[in-house]
């Protein structure tokens, strides 16, 4: 018999509240065919409440040990209780990554205003020379216009 631990809903119309069970997988939801109450949720409840979920751990790790599969949500439970170790998370493939003409159009804009910026601090350079140039300069150019009269 394959045994999963999920969640079976309870509570009223439109306030959820779950018990985490331990079932067949072949049974509904809620079939009332559980072998065990092993926790609850309640999704009214702060996510930092820590009354939100509760699990009877001893229980849990029984079941885990006899080949229980957690669902997808009652697994991230077990996580943050410390019962098992996370899941790890895939890497991405390109799909993720924008198309190769925006790619090539971000790296041009970079070039260009890397090539704007040299240019400036060119300028800059050029006329902080030119700046110190022109205090020795005068003086020597009306020598040289004297000069040439």
């Amino acid at each position: 018999m394959a045994t999963v631990i999920r969640l079976a809903r309870y509570g009223a119309k439109k306030r959820p509240y779950y018990h985490i069970v331990v079932t067949d997988s072949r049974n509904a939801r809620n079939s009332g065919n559980i072998l065990e109450v092993v926790g609850k949720y309640d999704p009214m409840l702060a996510k930092d409440n820590e009354k939100r979920v509760v699990l009877k751990i001893e229980e849990v790790k029984a079941w885990l040990a006899k080949g229980a599969k957690a669902s997808d949500r009652v697994y991230k439970f077990l996580v943050k209780a410390g019962l098992v170790a996370a899941k790890p998370v895939p890497t991405q493939t390109k799909k993720n990554l924008p198309s190769e003409k925006t790619q090539q159009k971000a790296k041009d804009k970079a070039e260009k205003l890397a090539k704007i910026a040299e240019e400036k601090a060119a300028a800059e350079a050029a006329a902080k020379a030119a700046a110190e140039a022109p205090a020795e300069t005068p003086a020597e150019e009306p020598a040289t216009e004297t000069v040439a009269e």
